[in-house]
């Protein structure tokens, strides 16, 4: 089993994509909730989930990095970004509140602003959320390296939409231990060179029930999707 382990045993892990995002808004408390919800076809093992960072220094989870008003999160403070409403009319949610109503499942944060002054509290709240079911990953890759020489025990991973001539020393240059590819660009010689070096591979964003069979019988360690009944139907999920 490459590394680092998932809390569960299947293989590949079902990661709801912003949520339960095809039952509910993305980001919402709703999509987190059906996640979360044992017996509902959005139900699945992991949620991955967007965070900005305000401008007071708090987490929120939104995918943008302006609110639908336009104003952009890092240059407004929480209390503004809260009182924003989403598609459903519920407010922008914390990052808190969120891994609250995740509970158990694992988290899985793709860090879309995170200031250097940030560091040490999005450390101390995935601390206390459970260093064995959260982690963070980037398209920014310097963030998962500065994070992982603050916290060599916290779980990273690089964020890639390209296929580089040598795909896992971009893992190894962030300190990370996983990567998420872009589904269309995984092959079997990608899945190879992971295994080989330890490293675990989620495939994203994969809403299609032929594209997770192909996947998983590639050996991916994750399927990432709006639609997580599709991935769990693969015949590798739960």
């Amino acid at each position: 089993m490459p590394s680092p382990s998932f809390s569960t045993a299947e293989r590949p892990v079902v990661i709801g994509h912003r949520g339960a995002s095809g039952h509910a808004v993305e980001n919402s408390l709703e999509a987190f909730r059906i996640a979360a919800s044992p017996g509902h076809p959005g139900s699945c093992h992991g949620v991955e989930l967007d965070l900005q960072t305000t401008l007071d220094g708090e987490f929120v989870v939104h995918h943008d990095p302006a609110l639908a008003t336009g104003e952009l999160i890092a240059a407004t403070p929480l209390s503004r970004v809260c009182a924003t409403r989403l598609a459903d009319g519920s407010p922008v949610p914390t990052l808190a509140a969120a891994l609250a109503v995740l509970a158990r499942l694992e988290v899985f944060v793709e860090a879309k602003t995170l200031p250097p002054a940030a560091d040490a509290a999005l450390l101390a709240l995935l601390h206390a959320y459970g260093p064995d079911r959260s982690s963070v990953h980037a398209f920014d890759h310097r963030v998962i390296a500065r994070l992982h020489r603050a916290d060599p025990g916290l779980r990273v991973g690089v964020l890639s939409r390209s296929y580089p001539v040598d795909p896992v020393q971009q893992v190894r240059d962030a300190g990370a231990a996983m990567l998420w590819q872009e589904a269309y660009l995984i092959d079997a010689p990608l899945v190879v060179a992971c295994h080989d070096a330890g490293i675990a591979l989620i495939a994203w964003t994969v809403n299609e029930a032929a594209e997770a069979q192909r996947l998983a019988e590639l050996g991916v360690d994750g399927l990432c999707g709006n639609w997580p009944a599709r991935l769990r139907n693969s015949g590798r999920g739960p």
